[in-house]
């Protein structure tokens, strides 16, 4: 903060020593926007408009012009920081394209101004080198006094950009660093991730930079119109106190000059003679000695009309008499009764902001106190409307470079302490409660949220270090229930293989039964997840869930009797049945396990697999008859697995049959027995079949 600090006071010092010089030499240079130019590279929005607008308002000690000219150079600063961050200073067409685009922008604009607002057009008219481009090109005055504004400002504006290029070239890269920190009161950002900050903020109906930003200009605009409106009012005011203060001198004056018994003669033999000549040429005179009468006249009123003693009117062109009667307009009609009666009246005001007058009266009264006519003298501020322009356009041009200032000061304090922090940490904890909550994804979020840094030292910075606190607890308390989760899965697998492992030692033949088929319901359930089939079903939970209940499958062969599940010959029809409700029985124990305890969610699998693993694909299996994708997807995956390992071991009713022979039972029962999909990933994972045949049946 320091170093920027420094670096505007720094570029404001050379703008205006410089600025100095050129002023004193009498040159067309100016060079007071090399320090602006250069601070805006280095240290970025703000301090290069600071540096502008105050480099100006110094300037206007020595220079009173130069206030106008604040705005042009905070809009230089802005290009500049705009071309710094978006383009190079390394190339030499990047450097010679932005003083291009400066010298145009700045050559426009102090061309215009100068021309409409400061008598440019005399000052192009004394410029030899104007009148030069004027008589060598053909163009007229006006666009040669533009040439010559752009061609004096490319080598302005190409002296500023080379000096700050050198700046930039000799500054070195650490103090670039650390001024950049200082732009920021949280971590620095990239462009890259200001860019996925706005583009986050754009579904806002009301985002806090919009709805601060229209605040301020709001704010802004009103004060610029009151301000000006309320100076042109106080302006106006003053013109008319001081002029009607002059237009009871003169009449005064006329009333101490003129002989009201001379008038009287005037009145009664007419209008002519030396005598009454003299009198005119006095009120000529007078006329001629005040800048602020329009009009002077010596009126008769009568009950219908003003009739003229003398009318003299001041315009452009020398004095002229106008003597012709006037009816009486709506304004000064109230005041007859007093004008006939020789009161004095007060200053009566005719027309309108582009044509307004005042009208101040004077008895004229001989020595017996008799009226003989009125001293009427008008004062004008003509053309008010031309006035409040040029004012409004002078006062716009000094507060705009200021406006300008502000907004900056206030786009750099929302950005830095409130806009970018705020999205920064709103993003992150959307990433925290939208990205899932595996721990290794939680932990990142941790740290992506304490990466922030942010440092505003106020109610926000209170917020963020709860919101870190809060995070990092939820990780570890997350942590902490993984690990019960864990153990607590432990003990349901235990209890399962527990379980599992008490029907396989009744059945003397199934001897490491319940492990292969797990082992090949995951090669299935996997290899469905790798084709996409089933994709709304199989989620990563599902996945564990039917691995980890496979073993439950044949459960409800603990309530078939020995001698039925360990016959070494075929089961008689009976005896079949008998075998066939081990389905229901299992799905039983599994619903009764299920209402037990809290695990609805991690048994509906076991208990499917238990209930509908001998159901048919074409409908004639039990103990439902259900058939196609009506059956549970668990318990059609499992079908596969058991017939494969019950085709592949031996049993006390047959021998194990070669892989080839069993792979080609599967193969033939796909689609009547099997789902087919659930065949077809099972024999193109054969590979790993192998590896488990290999492992318990050493096949």
């Amino acid at each position: 903060m320091i170093l920027r600090i420094l670096t505007s006071v720094l570029g404001i010092i050379v703008n205006v020593a410089l600025a100095f010089v050129m002023n004193k030499l009498g040159l067309s240079l100016f060079l007071d926007t090399i320090g602006t130019v250069a601070v805006s590279a280095i240290t970025g929005l703000f301090p290069g408009i600071l540096t502008a607008v105050a480099t100006n308002a110094i300037c206007a000690l020595f220079d009173v012009y130069a206030i106008y000219f604040g705005f042009m150079n905070a809009i230089v600063a802005i290009l500049t920081s705009w071309f710094i961050r978006r383009h190079s200073f390394k190339k030499v067409l990047n450097i010679l394209a932005f003083i291009a685009i400066l010298a145009v922008f700045t050559g426009s604009v102090s061309t215009l101004i100068k021309w409409f607002l400061l008598n440019g057009a005399e000052a192009a008219a004394n410029s030899e080198t104007v009148i030069l481009i004027e008589t060598s090109t053909g163009l007229s005055l006006f666009w040669s006094y533009f040439s010559f504004n752009i061609l004096i400002n490319i080598l302005d504006k190409g002296v500023a950009v080379l000096v700050a290029w050198l700046v930039i070239c000799f500054t070195p890269q650490k103090v670039l660093d650390d001024i950049e920190v200082g732009n920021w009161r949280q971590r620095p950002l990239n462009s890259e991730e200001i860019s996925v900050l706005n583009s986050w903020g754009n579904d806002l109906k009301h985002s806090m930079r919009r709805r601060t930003t229209l605040m301020i200009i709001t704010t802004s605009v009103l004060l610029v119109l009151v301000t000006g409106w309320s100076g042109i009012r106080l302006y106006f005011a003053k013109i008319k106190e001081s002029k009607t203060t002059d237009a009871y001198n003169v009449t005064r004056m006329v009333s101490e000059l003129v002989d009201p018994e001379e008038i009287r003669g005037f009145i009664a033999n007419g209008y002519s003679g030396e005598e009454y000549e003299k009198t005119e040429a006095m009120l000529q005179m007078i006329m001629e000695n005040s800048e602020s009468i329009e009009n002077l006249a010596l009126v008769r009123f009568t009950g219908k009309e003003a009739r003229p003693v003398f009318s003299l009117t001041k315009s452009d062109k020398p004095l002229i008499k106008k003597m012709a009667t006037a009816q009486y307009d709506e304004n000064i009609t109230p005041f007859i009764p007093d004008l006939l009666a020789g009161e004095e009246i007060p200053p009566v005001e005719h027309g309108d902001i582009y044509s307004w007058v005042r009208s101040v009266f004077r008895p004229l009264k001989d020595s017996n106190g008799n009226l003989i006519c009125y001293v009427v003298a008008d004062i004008s501020v003509t053309y008010m409307a031309d006035y409040m322009e040029d004012f409004m356009i002078r006062s716009i041009l000094i507060l705009m470079g200021f406006f300008v200032l502000v907004m900056a000061l206030y786009m750099w304090y929302t950005n830095s302490l409130m806009v970018y922090p705020i999205r920064s940490l709103s993003k992150c904890v959307d990433d925290f409660s939208n990205l899932g909550y595996e721990q290794e994804q939680l932990d990142q979020n941790v740290r992506s949220i304490r990466s922030l840094e942010i440092k505003t030292e106020d109610e926000l910075e209170k917020l963020y270090k709860s919101i870190c606190r809060m995070t990092l607890n939820l990780a570890e308390q997350m942590r902490d229930l993984r690990r019960l989760s864990e153990v607590t899965a432990k003990m349901q697998d235990g209890l399962i293989i527990t379980m599992a492992d008490m029907v396989e030692r009744r059945d003397s033949d199934t001897g490491e039964h319940i492990q292969k088929t797990a082992l090949y319901v995951k090669i299935i359930v996997e290899g469905l997840q790798r084709k996409g089939y089933y994709a709304g079903k199989i989620t990563p939970k599902f996945m564990s869930d039917v691995v980890r209940s496979a073993p439950l499958h044949d459960i409800g062969k603990i309530n078939i009797p020995d001698e039925i599940l360990n016959k070494p010959g075929k089961l008689t029809p009976e005896e079949f049945e008998i075998m066939k409700t081990h389905a229901t029985a299992g799905k039983k124990i599994m619903e009764d396990a299920i209402s037990t305890v809290q695990g609805e969610n991690y048994l509906k699998e076991a208990r499917n697999m238990a209930a509908y693993h001998h159901e048919r694909w074409d409908g004639n299996g039990y103990p439902e008859g259900l058939h196609g994708e009506v059956i549970p997807l668990s318990a059609r995956i499992m079908a596969v697995a058991d017939v494969f390992d019950a085709l592949t071991s031996p049993r006390v009713y047959k021998p194990a049959f070669p892989l080839d022979k069993a792979l080609a039972i599967i193969t033939e029962e796909s689609g009547k027995q099997f789902d087919p999909k659930c065949v077809e990933v099972f024999l193109e994972s054969l590979p790993e079949v192998k590896v488990i045949l290999k492992k318990y049946n050493n096949m």
